[in-house]
């Protein structure tokens, strides 16, 4: 009987230990299936999407976009060149980082802040960023196309508890419902839709 036992034990910690496991690649993309547990997803020219309901410790790409399900739970999220999405209900410990992509959530309680410098913010209906936002200059490059101003919206009853910073001229709407930290570096526009008006 109890070779037996021992035996489900160790099943049970390598089951636990397999569920947790980090996934790293160079090149392609990354699935993690709902529901289930993974340690942290890193790839360098790939995208990364995470099932609803999964977890993982940290989301990591340069060249890819990461898509993350509802009821998801993660750590941080980065990515250099792609947008980051969240669905709904999506619960973050860390920030999210971006340099050229956006980053949109709905209904996300995000741990930290959220930080890019070239990319759309929508900090959508229901979302709580116990950070801020902050928009950092471009520190190097060099395009014959005029660049695009970011646009940022704080959606309805949205919470920002941080200051939101901007080093580079931006468009921000506010929505009346939204409570927002100091803002510096941009003008707040305010809106009453359940969208914020087209530029």
């Amino acid at each position: 009987m109890k070779p037996q036992i021992l035996l489900l034990a160790l099943s049970l910690v390598c089951t636990s230990a397999w569920a947790d496991e980090d996934v790293s690649k160079v090149n392609g993309r990354i699935s993690a299936d709902a529901g289930k547990t993974y340690g942290s997803l890193e790839t360098v020219n790939g995208s990364i999407e995470i099932g609803a309901g999964a977890q993982t410790k940290h989301v990591e790409t340069v060249n890819g976009g990461i898509r993350i399900g509802d009821n998801a739970r993660t750590g941080g999220v980065e990515t250099v060149n792609g947008a980051i999405t969240l669905g709904q209900k999506v619960t973050v410990s860390g920030g999210l980082e971006t340099v050229n992509g956006s980053i949109g959530l709905v209904g996300t309680e995000l741990g930290k802040g959220i930080e890019t410098v070239n990319g759309d913010i929508t900090v959508g209906m229901g979302s709580h960023v116990r950070g801020g936002i902050e928009v950092s200059k471009p520190t190097f490059g060099f395009s014959f196309q005029p660049s695009r101003t970011p646009r940022v919206v704080i959606g309805p009853d949205a919470v920002v508890d941080g200051p939101l910073h901007f080093e580079r001229e931006v468009t921000l709407y506010v929505h009346r419902s939204a409570k927002i930290g100091a803002v510096s570096g941009a003008t707040a526009r305010s809106f009453d839709s359940d969208v914020a008006p087209k530029d």
